[in-house]
Parts: C-alpha cells; sequence; structure tokens
C-alpha cells in the first residue's frame, strides 16, 4: 500500500492515515444523502475491498504493523452496526488471518481465535437462524443443519469454518478441541457442495489437509486428499502457491513420492513472487514475498 512513493506510506501510521481518510470521506458522501441502508451497503464493500487489500498486499512488515488499526476500526463498525453478516464474516477471516501469520504468543493467538470465530458464529446465526449456537450442536444435528444451507450462505459458512479451524490449531493442546476437527470437515464438505469455486477452491485445501495431515497407520486418507489438493491446484488454475506446498509436504512426503514432492516445490520457486495473479496463502494474508529467498524460508518451513 504505497501513495505517490512516498516513504511514509510504507509504516503502520500511514496505514491508519489512509484508512481514516477514506472511512470519513466515504461516510460524509453518504450522510448526505440520509439514506441508512446505502450507508450500509457501502461500509460493507469498503470493508471487503479494504480487506482484499489487507490481504493482497506484498509487504507483510507493512501488514503486520498497520493491520491492528484496522481490526479495531472493523471492530467499531460492528459495535455500531452489530447485525451486519458482511461486516462480521470480514472480521472473522482478518482476525484469523492476522493471528495465524503474525501472533507468536499462544495466549493472544488464542484470544484472537476465539473472537474470529465469535464473529462467525454470529454472522451465520444472522444468515440462519437455525444455526444459532451451531457449534454447541451434536456431529448428526450439525449435518442436518447443514444440509439446509444455500448457495448465498457460502460466505458466511466459509468464514465460520476456516475461524473454527484456526481456533482448534491454537487450541491444539485441548483434545476437546482436536474433536472438533469433524465439524469442519463437514462444513467444508458442504461448501464444496454449494459451490467448489468459491475462494479459488479453498474448500478443497481444507479437506486435503485433513485427509493427509494424519499417516494412514492413523486414520489419514492420501488418495482423497491428493484428490482434494489437485482439485485446489485447478480452481486456484496453479496460483495459490500454499497448495502445492501443502500438496508436497502433506502428500508427497507422506508416501515417499521423491519425484512429486520435487516437482511441485519446483513450481513454487519457479513462480514470480511479483505477480499479482499469484494468492500465497489460504487462511492468512494473500500476499506474495517480495524474493526468491522468501519463497525459499516458506518452502523449509513447509515443504
Amino acid at each position: 500500500m504505497m501513495i505517490s512513493g512516498r516513504p511514509w506510506a510504507r509504516n503502520g501510521k500511514s496505514v491508519i492515515y489512509l484508512v481514516a481518510v477514506l472511512w470519513v470521506a466515504a461516510m460524509g458522501v453518504f450522510s448526505l444523502s440520509g439514506c441508512a441502508m446505502m450507508v450500509k451497503s457501502a461500509t460493507s464493500d469498503m470493508m471487503g475491498h479494504l480487506s482484499q487489500t489487507i490481504l493482497n498486499n506484498d509487504d507483510l512488515s507493512l501488514v503486520e504493523s498497520g493491520a491492528p488499526a484496522y481490526l479495531l476500526m472493523i471492530d467499531s463498525l460492528i459495535a455500531k452496526d452489530p447485525e451486519n453478516s458482511d461486516l462480521l464474516s470480514t472480521a472473522a477471516l482478518l482476525y484469523t488471518a492476522y493471528a495465524d501469520v503474525f501472533v507468536k504468543d499462544e495466549e493472544r493467538a488464542r484470544k484472537m481465535a476465539g473472537k474470529a470465530l465469535d464473529y462467525a458464529g454470529k454472522a451465520v446465526c444472522l444468515e440462519k437462524k437455525e444455526a444459532c449456537g451451531l457449534r454447541s450442536r451434536s456431529f448428526n444435528e450439525l449435518k442436518i443443519l447443514l444440509s439446509h444451507m444455500k448457495q448465498g450462505e457460502v460466505p458466511v459458512l466459509f468464514a465460520l469454518g476456516n475461524a473454527w479451524a484456526s481456533w482448534i490449531m491454537a487450541n491444539k493442546s485441548d483434545l476437546n478441541a482436536i474433536a472438533d476437527l469433524s465439524h469442519i470437515e463437514l462444513i467444508m464438505q458442504r461448501v464444496i457442495e454449494l459451490d467448489e469455486t468459491y475462494r479459488d477452491g479453498a474448500a478443497h485445501l481444507y479437506l486435503g489437509t485433513l485427509s493427509t495431515f494424519l499417516p494412514p497407520s492413523l486414520g489419514g486418507r492420501p488418495e482423497q486428499g491428493k484428490a482434494h489438493f489437485e482439485k485446489a491446484v485447478l480452481l486456484s488454475r496453479g496460483k495459490n502457491l500454499m497448495v502445492k506446498v501443502l500438496y508436497a509436504k502433506l502428500y508427497a512426503r507422506t508416501i515417499f513420492d521423491r519425484e512429486l514432492h520435487d516437482e511441485l516445490l519446483r513450481e513454487v520457486m519457479a513462480a514470480d513472487p511479483g505477480s499479482r495473479d499469484i494468492p500465497w496463502s489460504i487462511p492468512g494474508p494473500r500476499s506474495r514475498p517480495k524474493n526468491s529467498s522468501s519463497v525459499r524460508r516458506i518452502i523449509f518451513r513447509h515443504g
């Protein structure tokens, strides 16, 4: 997020300033109209565009320093408009992304993941009253409820699965939390049934990961996971590099397919990290590392 190449545009204060200016300008225009619905729509649209700007930014240092100001702003917007499911879903995705990538303190990560899950749960409840208190439902109750979800509810449903998965990882020492993984699988399966192209096949990435993070001897389903990874590669047109990294790590390495493993990582290394067509990771900021050394660090960490 750089404005006319000015150096002050590369620190957290500039992000606060820019967001504030955009917000005041937008609200000034729409307050003149006196139309509450237009203001609400404009708020949701602007927050959606700003969140995409953050998630697609290729300067991770800028995002790390500036995103907290945006998180506080979206909290304040939700406090003013607590029944806006679009805002709630956006907040859930951003809190999840920020905590997954930047927060190292475990207690803080758990707190942010819990907040994201709370926002996502409220968004689903607003879209479908029967889904209120969904986290407390049994597996069979959840399965029945999900069968009644419609395509228009995919965004809030995905946000819930995304936030719930992040919450589980933040509480991975709690066996009760780990037991919820089956619920995430149900949610992402329903997202695929309704719209498998949503967010470039992100639900397939989740299901591929869930199917392969355990070895076959402990219940892993590598071939099922492979099918999901390949579908995610197809739907993202091969541009979601994290799909290939996890495909290599969780599938190819598990079945000792060295040729596939190395081929996938070579493709990641050969990708142009500056291309604006490459979404980097789901969940988490879809930013592209600026140079090949950054790409290598990601590979060595995950691959």
